[in-house]
């Protein structure tokens, strides 16, 4: 008999891609897709099972279907439909310590991978230039996502020190976008106007939706000769972008709010629902954050497919043209450059750019 794979989260985009990818891999006998709501989208041939991993029934699923690799998707910071931080929350910390503790009486489950983030490390004045997955925060995360991730990552641990058995791949990907993305940044994103912190331009990465099913498929897996995917990996593309840019390359106005008054908007914006502006994104569009990705590539073995520029072009694409089109705006200024030079008559010089 092939693997038996239980993926949860699977009514969520991302999920769903990955339940779909997942059974056209040969060694792969059977998916079993969980989820406490009915996705919209198609799993393919997944049995897909109604079931909120809160609940013990989870450990039954395990049994009856004899699941030897579990990937864990349903670590998320945005709620699903109508539901609430509350209940997020729970799913994100109840329901992985009851999957943990599923896991660890199931005699059949031999790999389990855990979608985290990078939101583990926090945002903070004084954090260093880069991350690596041993670096510990300067400042531990308060609440919201970030506290969520930190504390699922302390059961996983706790989880594969009770059954070195298993082999465990703990995935923090960095800010996750493409054309399908639903995550807080995009959100963030899309609206007209980008407010930011007056006085900061902080350094951002990000993660194409396509590398990040890429890599959920190695971590799923036996690992490839001369490589490994158990252990803990950040997952991002090449490079930074400073917010500047990324609000230039989507050709969306920026207005800068003092620090003070940039939780008034924070919340204005999630009282008329347009975005999630948690305290944790703010801190994040305050000081930025940066990973190494060395793990990745070398133990790993996973070479992203998309930049961090690349990934944000691909979703600046599906969000079209924003108040200032590039375009426009450059085309505009060249035209200003080649007017003639006031009171003089001669033009200016101009340069190679």
């Amino acid at each position: 008999m092939g693997k038996v794979v239980l993926v949860t989260g699977v009514a969520r985009h991302l999920g769903g891609r990955f339940v779909r990818r997942i059974q056209r891999d040969p060694e792969v006998d059977r998916v079993v897709a969980v989820d406490a709501v009915t996705p919209e989208h198609h799993l393919g041939g997944a049995d897909f099972v109604r079931a909120d991993i809160r609940q013990p029934t989870i450990a039954r699923l395990l049994a009856e279907h004899s699941v030897d690799t579990v990937v864990h998707m349903d670590v998320t910071g945005t709620p699903l439909g109508s539901g609430s931080r509350a209940t997020v929350k729970e799913t994100n910390v109840i329901g992985t310590m009851q999957l943990l503790g599923a896991c660890q009486k199931s005699p059949t489950v031999e790999r389990l991978v855990v979608k985290s983030s990078t939101n583990v490390y926090g945002s903070a004045p004084r954090d260093p230039a880069v991350f690596t997955e041993t670096t510990p925060p300067k400042s531990l995360p308060s609440g919201g996502f970030a506290k969520d991730t930190v504390e699922v990552e302390g059961y996983v641990r706790g989880f594969a020190r009770r059954r070195p058995d298993v082999a465990v791949c703990v995935l923090r990907f960095a800010n996750i976008l493409g054309p399908s993305a639903d995550t807080p940044l995009a959100a963030y994103f899309s609206l007209p106007v980008l407010p930011t912190v007056l006085g900061y331009d902080p350094r951002l990465q990000f993660v194409h939706e396509d590398d990040v099913i890429d890599v959920l498929r190695i971590a799923s897996h036996e690992p490839e000769r001369g490589t490994l995917n158990s252990g803990t990996f950040n997952i991002t593309g090449d490079g930074v972008l400073l917010l500047s840019q990324c609000a230039r390359r989507l050709g969306r106005p920026t207005v800068p709010v003092l620090m003070p008054a940039i939780s008034w908007v924070g919340s204005a914006l999630r009282t008329v629902g347009m975005t999630d502006f948690s305290p944790e994104q703010l801190r994040l569009l305050t000081h930025g954050r940066v990973v190494a990705t060395n793990q990745m590539r070398e133990t790993l073995g996973y070479r992203p497919k998309f930049s961090t520029a690349e990934a944000f072009a691909d979703f600046a694409r599906s969000r079209g043209p924003g108040l200032l089109p590039p375009e426009a705006l450059a085309g505009a200024v060249d035209r200003i450059a080649a007017l003639p030079a006031l009171g003089g008559g001669h033009p200016p010089t101009q340069s190679a750019n």
